[in-house]
């Protein structure tokens, strides 16, 4: 080993192959070497990087590691509101789920990407019209744009958010695409963080029983409620900081799920020919064949947002757009379905609501299809993909706003 790395020391590529073929004993070879080596610009190069000690966590300054710890209290508190003022909890939490987390989370980046008083004004003002709208809608149990509302209210604070996030409103690509990795990487480290903590239950539970102590309610009442509040924040905070923690994670998940969500796929169409259920005729089939539509869709999203200029083979770019088309037939099922009810029964908020978000989704994943068609052909690259998934983010935030605001009125609070 000691012999190849001479007769190779000024042929980088050669060199590579031999600390690629066994890395172990190169090290140990070169440790050896590098003492009459040194000085050789190559040699010093290889010996930082054969004895590179990555940083360890970096918590941040005070200043941020004081806002993270007051963000989760008050989300916490939030939280417990119901408890506090004597709330109906399905009355509060049906309505307000996403008030817990999503301004907190947009303080944060309002506060860190240090927005003007213009834009956290806007934010507040957004956040403050979907607070008090969803609130003043009827308490009708029974009423379909009510608990579309209160699905899509979620998705307009998540699109709120991405403005904190972003920080400007004309358009950024590169940083609404940021936004994209940013989700990928918190669901990875929130669901770090909600295991660890469902250890640590477990224990704490376990021991205090050990002396007979039952702390069950009193745990969960206060440890559990603000430990769920604080999860998502302290999982942002610890990826804005530390983006090494996930940042190897979330594309190895994309790129081994991408290929089992096509087999998946491709079986599960051919399952439903022999089952007998279709969409048309089975609302419940439909929901879930729509669920089905949103995961895939996502699954090739994220994909994307990881990817950059070399990080994608070719054999990937065919997955994706395997997928992708795919996903175009599904989606094609989906809303070849929805009118079909629709001119069966007419129109109802909630058919309308996924006939427009089905709409929406096609036109998407057409644009990504054909920008992945281009990749493959060699007449475009993949920032084209991205540009497409991108630049389509504001007109999903539009329909949302549509359906929380509009629908209510538009089909009298039924």
């Amino acid at each position: 080993m000691k012999d190849e790395i001479i007769s190779h020391l000024d042929d980088p590529r050669e060199l590579e192959k031999i600390y690629r073929t066994n890395k172990g004993s190169f090290k140990q070879a070169f440790s050896t070497l590098y003492p009459q080596l040194k000085g050789n610009s190559l040699a010093d190069f290889w010996n930082e990087r054969l004895h590179y000690e990555a940083e360890g966590i970096n918590w941040g300054t005070n200043r941020e590691l004081g806002f993270v710890i007051i963000a989760s209290l008050v989300a916490g508190l939030i939280a417990k509101l119901p408890n506090l003022f004597q709330i109906d909890q399905e009355f509060f939490y049906s309505r307000n789920i996403g008030f817990i987390v999503f301004p907190v989370l947009s303080a944060y980046f309002a506060w860190k990407n240090k927005l003007s008083a213009g834009k956290v004004a806007s934010i507040a003002g957004a956040t403050l019209v979907g607070l008090i709208f969803i609130n003043s809608l009827p308490d009708n149990k029974k009423s379909d744009t009510l608990i579309l509302s209160c699905i899509h209210l979620g998705l307009f604070l998540w699109a709120i958010l991405g403005f904190a996030f972003v920080g400007e409103a004309k358009n950024n690509d590169a940083k609404r695409l940021s936004y994209l990795k940013y989700n990928g990487d918190l669901v990875v480290m929130t669901t770090l963080i909600l295991i660890s903590g469902a250890i640590m239950t477990a224990v704490t539970l376990g021991l205090f029983n050990l002396i007979g102590f039952k702390i069950e309610k009193l745990y969960f009442d206060y440890v559990g409620i603000f430990g769920l509040s604080a999860a998502p924040i302290v999982g942002t905070y610890l990826t804005q900081t530390n983006p090494q923690l996930v940042g190897k994670v979330s594309p190895v998940i994309a790129r081994i799920f991408s290929p089992l969500v096509l087999v998946m796929l491709v079986v599960y169409l051919v399952a439903i020919i022999y089952s007998g259920k279709d969409p048309y005729n089975d609302r419940e089939f439909l929901m879930i064949f729509n669920a089905l539509l949103i995961g895939v869709m996502a699954i090739i999203f994220f994909s994307v947002a990881e990817a950059s200029e070399t990080t994608k083979s070719r054999a990937e770019i065919w997955i994706l757009f395997l997928l992708s088309a795919l996903t175009i037939l599904v989606n094609g099922i989906a809303l070849s379905a929805i009118l079909f009810r629709i001119s069966e029964w007419g129109i109802t908020p909630n058919r309308a609501a996924v006939l427009g978000g089905n709409g929406l989704i096609l036109v998407n994943l057409l644009l990504v299809t054909a920008q992945l068609f281009k990749v493959l052909t060699k007449t475009a690259t993949i920032n084209g993909v991205r540009n497409a998934i991108a630049s389509y983010l504001p007109v999903y935030c539009l329909w949302t706003i549509i359906v929380v605001f509009v629908f209510p009125i538009l089909f009298r609070f039924n």
